[in-house]
């Protein structure tokens, strides 16, 4: 069976480059593995310049009407530095939005039926086995007793940041050797506000929490450490009070988790980044986490994402050599892929490293930040394109 495209992946990925290209007239496979989608801890929260992406995909009416919270608000209090009101993201963003929240199994439901409904053929249940590229790159999937074979002229892997079809295709990931340790928990019955994503910063402890509403009286709550590293310290539903705990500390109002229940599980993993250089070769791309995963304490992996969607989709469109398309995309995501990755460097350098020296380095920082706010990386509102050049990063840490 011949496509023009397969996507390996059926998630925020590869469901919106599939119901894009398939709306372009293309011949699209998705072979997603999940027949039902359960909550997993994992970012659900667009910034706004991923929420522009939506627009450009056209996809926003669709996730707004259906799975898609908006918080208009964003708030952000550093331990240490004066309180400053809730950013007003609809008044001060480029795109006039706020961020987007969701519930990744309602969003993939959601995606996938567009896909469909948009001409792609969705094979659910599909467990891909083999990965092969060249002028016509093919897929081998079991589903069910049997097994077939794909062949299309471009093989995507949407598949997540442990990609098997990136390992199938002799992709080389790079990794940075320290990151944050997450964990995460959906809550029921926190009193955080419902139009607020709120962030806590210690950077005494090299701690942090995040409050994101996801849908009426249910938060999506993190807490992420630089100094702890076990895993085990804050996973399962019996860890649930230190998790808690672990939030006060960083900041979060204990009224504001008197009376949360978890809503799902509650689980840790290691945030640190890893990414392909170049992800495209030999017939096969990679999108979304499968070619960079940030540290999600940042919120940047559902904009990356979508943004490599979109400029698939563009450059594939754009002419017949899809060799060249997909190269270029390649070249295109590595740049601002690496500027995302130097900008949340930076932050957490700065943030969330308890050392003296980083201390130090604070003493200097803050004040100017504090003074001139825009010495910080707009992370929310601009993302890579803020500036991430020498220049830049001297004046976020004080230097100039």
């Amino acid at each position: 069976m011949r496509y023009d495209v397969i996507t390996v992946g059926g998630g925020l990925a590869g469901a919106a480059l599939a119901r894009a290209l398939a709306l372009a007239g293309m011949r699209v496979l998705v072979l997603e593995r999940e027949t039902r989608f359960r909550d997993r801890v994992r970012g659900e929260e667009m910034h706004c310049w991923g929420v522009g992406e939506t627009r450009a995909l056209g996809i926003y009416d669709l996730l707004k009407s259906s799975c898609a919270r908006e918080s208009r608000y964003w708030s952000v209090r550093v331990h240490g530095m004066p309180m400053v009101p809730p950013r007003d993201l609809v008044a001060t963003s480029p795109h006039r939005c706020g961020t987007f929240s969701v519930l990744h199994p309602a969003m993939q439901e959601v995606l996938l039926e567009a896909a469909a409904a948009a001409g792609a053929d969705v094979l659910r249940g599909a467990q891909v086995t083999g990965v092969e590229g060249g002028r016509s790159p093919t897929v081998r999937a079991r589903i069910g007793a049997g097994e077939q074979i794909y062949a299309a002229r471009l093989v995507v892997g949407a598949d997540g940041r442990d990609s098997v079809c990136r390992s199938m295709a002799g992709f080389e990931v790079e990794r940075d050797a320290d990151g944050m340790l997450v964990a995460g928990v959906l809550l029921d019955g926190a009193a955080a506000p419902d139009d607020t994503t709120a962030l806590f910063v210690r950077p005494d402890l090299g701690q942090l929490a995040i409050m994101v509403p996801v849908a009426p009286a249910q938060t999506r709550a993190y807490v992420a450490s630089a100094v702890l590293k076990e895993a085990r310290a804050l996973s399962g539903r019996g860890r649930l009070p230190a998790f808690i705990g672990a939030g006060i500390a960083a900041g979060v109002p204990a009224g504001w988790l008197d009376r949360a229940e978890a809503a799902g599980p509650l689980a840790c993993f290691d945030g640190s980044c890893r990414w392909v250089a170049h992800p495209y070769r030999d017939g096969v791309a990679l999108v979304g986490d499968a070619a960079g995963a940030t540290d999600p304490t940042f919120g940047c992996g559902l904009s990356l994402t979508l943004r490599d969607g979109r400029v698939l989709r563009d450059r594939l469109l754009e002419g017949e050599d899809w060799d060249a398309a997909a190269h270029a995309y390649a070249t295109e995501h590595d740049e601002y892929f690496g500027a995302i990755h130097r900008l949340t460097g930076w932050m957490r350098a700065l943030f969330y490293d308890p050392s003296e020296a980083a201390a130090s380095v604070r003493a200097r920082a803050l004040p100017l930040i504090a003074a001139e706010p825009d010495r910080r990386p707009d992370i929310v509102g601009l993302g890579p394109a803020f500036p991430s050049d020498e220049t830049a990063r001297r004046r976020f840490f004080g230097e100039i």
